[in-house]
């Protein structure tokens, strides 16, 4: 596919612009449990509020320009995180703690983490949107590495996924409807996220008013995180904008925000959709001059490095479009940016990419499992329950090598296994050598898995760090992966 680079700047913009504006409009409300009346702005003319679902975005796009898009994953991001991201509330803070004690991504938005439903991820998507445009599978897979930072595998990850990959369809469809429907195909049918917005498109469907939908999602999810602040109902009300409100910016932002709960984010999610999905020329010319061009961060460490950080839409809008070619290219992405016409793309096809891309993603994804690459294999070190260890208690650990070679000799090698343990531990099980299979037509992704048992001695510390070192045989390269559980 092709996408006219004019129109595509245009769309960018428009999707800032529409986040501010929606940010802007919902913050007055956020947190209100009643269903609501608005008719439009709270603040002052050019009163841009701060938000944390545009902050976290800055950083997200400094880390891209320092490492290079190939080089993002969630421990990447959970770096950039402890540097420049400020917030300790809720999902975020148990991230950040989880961090500071040790713990990598993903286990450090699993750990301990009542929050993992909730609202912080899905609410930070646009930036992989708009760096991978008309390409759902990509977006949803860095939306899906930037929300297991704080939450792990959790619903606020599905909705996550959701979201990217509706907005960067909406870069290429004309149709919302068709947009949701890239989105659904992105996240397992059985999620509740997919089940509360399946039931939004019933009530649509059925002529139910939108107040009557926003009623049925409530009920439908009463039961998670008492009703408040969690993805499944919030990703449901700014779905209920985006169709209720047939097209029209203001009418569609209001219905969101009406629905109260996390307003904020349904209205700057909304926003930032439809702007991107119509353009500036989509976005009400007296609601643009009213919010104004300057963005206001709240939630950013504006430190030596930070300070260089995009102040207004229009300078966010010229990063993210000079950055763009550059991640689409790291991909091999099936889209390029050109001055001639764009190429149109259909839904089925977007939604075939998106289905066959990221579910199979969802199902391999395991609580407390982190993922460790190196040049001759890829590792994933899966716990079997949370990463505590008491005195004289144990704890199971499996293994999984993914053959990652390829050469002229495309043979089976054999892996080294060296366990380095705080003073009083032991392994029991498992084999210190293993053979992992090779390369093949018949066996793309050649794997060999192991497990362990670690007990603990009498004593253990707050932290205990242990370190598993793998040497691969005729292979210069030795990994270490490093385990953290908790005294």
């Amino acid at each position: 596919m092709k996408l006219n680079k004019r129109i595509f700047e245009d769309k960018v913009r428009a999707c800032w612009i529409g986040k501010n504006i929606g940010g802007t409009m919902g913050t007055p409300y956020e947190g209100a449990r009643e269903f609501l009346d608005i008719k439009g702005f709270a603040t002052a003319p050019g009163e841009v509020l701060p938000n944390d679902d545009l902050d976290l975005q800055l950083v997200w796009l400094r880390a891209v320009q320092m490492l290079g898009a190939q080089n993002i994953n969630c421990r990447s991001l959970g770096e950039f995180w402890c540097s420049f991201i400020t917030p300790h509330w809720n999902e975020y803070g148990n991230g950040k703690i989880n961090m500071r004690r040790g713990l990598l991504p993903p286990v450090s938005g699993d750990y301990n983490n009542s929050w993992k439903d909730s609202n912080g991820a899905w609410i930070r998507t646009e930036i992989w949107a708009c760096l991978y445009p008309a390409c759902p599978e990509l977006a949803a897979k860095y939306a899906i590495e930037d929300a297991k930072v704080d939450h792990g595998v959790g619903e606020g990850t599905y909705a996550a996924a959701f979201v990217a990959a509706m907005q960067s369809a909406a870069f290429a469809l004309e149709d919302i409807k068709d947009c949701i429907t890239v989105g659904l195909c992105a996240i397992p049918e059985s999620s509740r996220v997919a089940r509360s917005i399946r039931a939004v498109l019933d009530c649509y469907k059925s002529g139910r008013s939108y107040r009557e939908t926003r009623d049925t999602v409530l009920a439908e999810n009463a039961d998670i995180g008492d009703g408040w602040f969690e993805a499944p109902s919030n990703v449901a009300y700014t779905v209920i904008g985006l169709l209720f409100g047939e097209g029209d910016f203001k009418k569609s932002m209001i219905y969101a925000i009406n629905c109260g709960d996390d307003t904020d984010c349904t209205g700057a999610t909304l926003g930032a959709t439809l702007g991107i999905l119509r353009g500036t020329a989509g976005i009400p010319s007296d609601w643009s001059e009213y919010i104004g061009d300057s963005i206001v961060t709240i939630s950013i460490a504006r430190g030596d490095r930070a300070r260089r950080l995009p102040n207004t839409c229009t300078e966010l809008t010229k990063a993210v479009v000079c950055e763009t070619p550059h991640a689409l290219h790291a991909c091999k992405a099936a889209v390029s940016l050109t001055d001639g016409d764009s190429e149109t793309v259909t839904a089925e096809e977007l939604s075939a990419r998106a289905e066959s891309a990221i579910r199979p993603i969802f199902i391999s994804m395991t609580p407390f499992t982190t993922r460790h690459d190196s040049i001759p294999a890829t590792a994933y070190v899966t716990l079997d329950r949370e990463p505590e260890i008491a005195p004289l208690g144990e704890i199971g650990v499996k293994l999984r090598f993914e053959n990652n070679v390829e050469s002229h000799e495309n043979s089976p090698y054999n892996i080294s296994l060296r366990w380095i343990l705080p003073d009083g531990f032991s392994v029991e099980g498992g084999r210190r050598a293993l053979r992992i299979p090779q390369r093949s037509s018949h066996d793309p992704a050649p794997h060999v898995e192991v497990e362990f048992r670690i007990l603990a001695g009498e004593t253990v510390e707050v932290t205990n760090r242990i370190l598993l070192e793998a040497l691969f045989d005729g292979r210069p390269t030795a990994m270490y992966i490093p385990i953290l559980l908790l005294g």
